[in-house]
């Protein structure tokens, strides 16, 4: 019996082993099969969002995207969106995540690698962020998605929450992911219609009136009657019939006559279309509306039943009213675009119920020259507990005369860092002259200063400017992390496209750089520093209200000073051993809090950003003068300027200590009357003193010596 049982163990491994062994092999030979496509070594993020993942494949050559595959099955795609995308954030970065789609078109699954958005590094934390994309996964590429919408109940659509205080983010996300995940599901999935290189002739136009557009089909008329609603409606249920008849009734109650359906549609961005209905004044008011590559869709109401529901909001997405091409739904949202204009038409129409332009972006990868589907839902119940909908369907297709194909030519795409800079052209040139105008006052500071009301008067108006426009609406405060991520950069390997991403911070860089040589640290941070501007207004506001200063003994002045270097030191040399830890430790600037979040963040760094400012009311730019590291590493490069413009007369310190006692609210001016160009903002009000008969005490000392006592 024994022996029986260890012959068949014997034979059990054996097998076993046999069979291992082919199963290798099969494998083996499977997977050479593939040639150089084989990797079995699968990183952690790949396999997060396919877990049955056995081996991907090398990226496509001609798409940035890595297939997928369980032994010879493909399972999908992952890709970067920032290989196919790059919607600005925020931050004025792009926010880059790896994406995964199953080969239905379906999201797999999603990781963030690359993002600057503040609201999330330093205001509610990622986690929000990380929640809101989860939402996509399990849900198809085909579906209609609306983020935050008031009624979740919308059936036909899919509705995700949004997250509070971060609108301009989650948007962002939205289209990244929609925008990159469409473009790599037409060019490798089965289904999915490739794009078109048909573009809209925009040099074909006729006179017409609106008869002749809807007769040569530039228009599209789509109706149907009551009757022929109930009879498709009775082929569904006859819940959908009683919601019809309810629908009609209400409509006749409200006395409206005529079809049930009875819709008009014009892409009124086509010139034919656009100029023959609204005008060549209303049509180019309507170009500048829309931005390269989207479409204007007018849609007209005579039916009963409206393509928007009473409750329709302006600027929001149609719950009734969709577009299909390809399977595919097509996201449209009203321009508002007669929310100020009342509707005008440059020939005669028919009586309209409404009408209302829908914009459908560019990166919906709409293709207005093939054909579309429009329908209309109507919802109704099934039941107590449930409610179900109806799409009334219509395809449609604009005539071929209305386009043209293009020879294809190939062009080099535009650097992302020049797409941005052109996007944000407008807010360069603006900063753009007021550095000029900032630069023009320094030059001219001596002939400026004998006219005191007026310096004060600019002053002010360019700290407001500072506060408002360069710090918060272009989000242009430098910091210490600028400093060290350069410094690394230098170590690491320098590329300039890196801090080209962001126009406003590198202009400010380049010109604060060229003028610390020049003028010293004074003109950043005592003219275009939006937080050293913040704590200046406080201490304005201190002067009106009374408020009495605490005077610093200048040794422990002189001691205080010396803090901000240790700080500027210790933060760059942790920079170098990990840069998360010392962007982290560089929290002790209240740039973010104040300027960036707009005091929208945990309640500590609030206070703390709080408490800063209340001391400005106590002492002159208490932040500036004893913790700030920026101003430390400006200092020590701007120590020695090329020019010293900042006039001393003989008697300044010797005997006279006017400016340094009573003008100078930084305590930049030394005992013998220099000045210590390390220290001063450049507010000019020494010179503006000098430069003052009315104000400048010297003459008074010109017959008489007096004893200057030393303070310990």
């Amino acid at each position: 019996m024994n022996l029986v049982y260890l012959l068949r163990l014997h034979f059990l491994l054996l097998s076993l082993l046999l069979f291992t062994s082919l199963q290798t092999a099969i494998a083996f030979d499977d997977a050479n099969s593939f040639k150089n496509s084989d990797v079995t070594a699968i990183p952690a993020e790949i396999t997060a969002i396919f877990p049955s993942a056995t081996r991907i494949g090398n990226v496509d050559p001609e798409l940035a995207i890595t297939p997928v595959y369980q032994l010879s099955q493909l399972l999908g795609y992952v890709f970067q969106s920032d290989d196919f995308t790059d919607f600005i954030g925020f931050s004025g970065q792009t926010i880059n995540i790896l994406i995964g789609i199953d080969t239905k078109g379906v999201f797999a699954g999603f990781k963030v690698l690359k993002h600057h958005e503040p609201i999330f590094l330093h205001g509610l934390g990622e986690q929000p962020m990380f929640d809101f994309i989860d939402q996509y996964k399990g849900h198809s590429i085909k579906e209609r998605y609306i983020i935050g919408a008031q009624n979740d109940n919308t059936p036909g659509m899919t509705n995700f929450d949004g997250i509070t205080r971060a609108t301009v983010s989650v948007m962002v996300i939205n289209d990244t992911i929609i925008a990159s995940a469409l473009k790599v599901a037409r060019a490798k999935l089965e289904g999915f219609a490739a794009a078109s290189t048909v573009r809209i002739d925009t040099n074909f136009f006729q006179k017409l009136n609106f008869e002749q557009l809807v007769e040569q089909g530039h228009i599209s008329h789509w109706q149907i009657s009551k009757k022929q609603s109930l009879q498709l409606a009775s082929e569904e249920s006859n819940e959908l019939v009683n919601a019809i008849e309810d629908l009609v009734q209400e409509a006749e109650d409200n006395g409206i006559e005529g079809d049930f359906i009875n819709l008009y549609f014009a892409f009124v961005n086509i010139p034919i279309i656009g100029k023959n209905l609204l005008g060549e004044a209303e049509y180019q008011r309507l170009l500048e509306s829309l931005k390269p590559g989207e479409h204007a869709l007018m849609v007209f109401n005579q039916g009963s039943y409206s393509y928007v529901s009473e409750d329709f909001i302006p600027q929001t997405v149609p719950t009734r009213l969709s577009i299909v091409q390809g399977e595919f739904p097509v996201d449209i949202k009203d321009i508002d675009f007669y929310s100020y204009y009342d509707p005008s038409f440059d020939i005669d129409i028919p009586a309209f119920d409404q009408q209302n332009i829908f914009r459908i972006k560019s990166q919906s990868g709409f293709e207005i020259s093939q054909t579309f589907g429009i329908s209309l839902a109507v919802n109704y119940s099934q039941s107590f507990l449930s409610t179900q909908q109806y799409q009334f369907s219509s395809d449609t297709v604009l005539p071929e005369k209305l386009f043209y194909t293009p020879k294809v030519i190939v062009e080099k795409k535009l650097p992302l860092w020049l797409r941005i800079w052109l996007d944000r052209s407008i807010e360069i040139t603006i900063l753009a002259a007021y550095l000029i105008a900032l630069s023009i006052l320094f030059v001219k500071q001596k002939q400026f200063a004998r006219h005191a009301n007026a310096v004060q008067r600019t002053r002010l108006a360019m700290l407001i400017f500072t506060i408002g426009y360069i710090g918060y609406y272009t989000q242009g405060q430098l910091s210490v992390v600028n400093i060290y991520t350069l410094l690394l950069s230098l170590v690491n390997g320098f590329r300039i496209e890196v801090f080209l991403l962001d126009p406003i911070i590198f202009i400010l860089w380049v010109f604060v750089f060229i003028s610390l040589f020049i003028f010293g640290r004074g003109l950043f941070c005592g003219w275009l520093c939006p937080f050293g501007a913040l704590q200046e207004i406080m201490g304005l506001l201190a002067k009106k209200l009374n408020i009495r200063q605490i005077k610093i003994s200048p040794k422990h002045h002189k001691y205080a000073q010396k803090i901000k270097y240790l700080i500027l030191f210790g933060l760059v040399g942790v920079s170098f051993y990990s840069l998360t830890l010392a962007e982290q430790l560089a929290e002790i600037e209240p740039f973010k809090t104040s300027i960036t979040l707009n005091f929208i963040r945990y309640w500590p760094f609030v206070l703390y950003a709080v408490i800063l400012l209340l001391l400005s009311l106590k002492i002159h730019k208490f932040y500036c003068r004893y913790l700030c590291p920026l101003g430390a590493g400006l200092a020590i490069l701007g120590r020695f300027p090329l020019l010293k413009w900042l006039r001393r007369r003989k008697e300044c310190g010797s005997p006279c200590q006017l400016c340094r006692n009573k003008k100078c609210d930084i305590d930049a001016i030394n005992q013998d009357g220099s000045i210590d160009y390390g220290e001063c903002v450049q507010c000019l009000e020494c010179l503006v003193t000098i430069e003052s008969p009315k104000l400048c005490v010297v003459n008074k000392y010109s017959k008489r010596s007096i004893k200057i006592k030393n303070v310990a």
